[in-house]
């Protein structure tokens, strides 16, 4: 039997019979928002990042309807936009994207620190909440109800772009992010400054109807499911419950964050 000869060496650059190199892709948004910016788009996301000083964009897209639209609303643009069709902007961000005919790329906002927040300050944390639709919701709801800054993680969270600014709504621009290395020591940091540290948990033993309007306060939130990790549990001053009558006792975290910040900004009764 002939031993098999040994076959050789393919040159550099070989290429199978009929191989055929696939075409370069353009990057899409996830791609672009690694290059040290988010992507914005909707109208509230866009039009209240164009209202925003701080903010620096790099790209502005609009329809012509939607340009006219901001035209109306803001004397001046910061960056001259890009006329396009719809159809441009859906090739950028998917056909289920809701983008009402405005797109931008721009910096991130500048991250305050701890030291930064007041005296008086009302917090939301947020211990490893990962969905940006959820997230981006609380940020929302923290616009509506004046809260002064949410902190939370540069691991385990998700970055404020994209799906998380298109459901914040704008709040971005008004509720300043927070990033800590690490949750439990930011928490006993503020307790030291004096800051009532309230976990929001289904099983605790204290009714949110037992706690007052709070200043200095953090409102600690945990992921759906998991709910708060023991750690960030034992950093909080008290646990307080939310008491649903109802025939469905647990709400998405979004909805039971609003419900507890209107709790505790609700003006004390026989005060102005």
């Amino acid at each position: 039997m002939t031993p098999p000869r040994d076959r050789p060496a393919k040159p550099h650059g070989y290429r199978p019979h009929g191989f055929r190199p696939r075409a370069p892709q353009r990057p899409g948004p996830q791609a672009r928002e690694g290059r040290d910016h988010v992507v914005l788009y909707g109208w509230h996301p866009v039009s209240q990042a164009l209202a925003n000083a701080g903010r620096q964009f790099h790209r502005l897209l609009a329809t012509e309807n939607a340009l006219a639209r901001l035209k109306e609303t803001l004397a001046d643009l910061p960056i001259e936009p890009e006329i396009v069709r719809p159809s441009d902007i859906d090739r950028l961000l998917g056909p289920d994207a809701v983008h009402q005919g405005l797109y931008a790329e721009a910096e991130p906002l500048a991250a305050p620190s701890l030291d930064a927040m007041p005296e008086d300050a009302l917090l939301l944390a947020l211990d490893q909440l990962t969905d940006p639709h959820n997230v981006g919701a609380i940020v929302r709801t923290a616009a509506a109800f004046g809260v002064t800054a949410i902190v939370t993680t540069a691991r385990h969270s998700p970055n404020a772009t994209g799906v998380l600014a298109k459901s914040a709504s704008g709040g971005l621009e008004h509720v300043p992010l927070v990033i800590v290395r690490n949750l439990a020591e930011a928490l006993i940091t503020l307790g030291e400054r004096g800051f009532t540290r309230i976990g929001l948990d289904s099983e605790a033993g204290t009714s949110l109807d037992a706690v007052g309007p709070q200043r200095p306060a953090v409102l600690v939130l945990g992921a759906e499911g998991k709910g708060l990790r023991q750690r960030t549990i034992e950093c909080c001053d008290v646990l307080v419950r939310i008491d649903a009558v109802g025939a469905i006792r647990s709400l998405n975290v979004s909805n039971a964050a609003a419900i507890t910040l209107y709790a505790l900004t609700r003006p004390v009764k026989g005060t102005d």
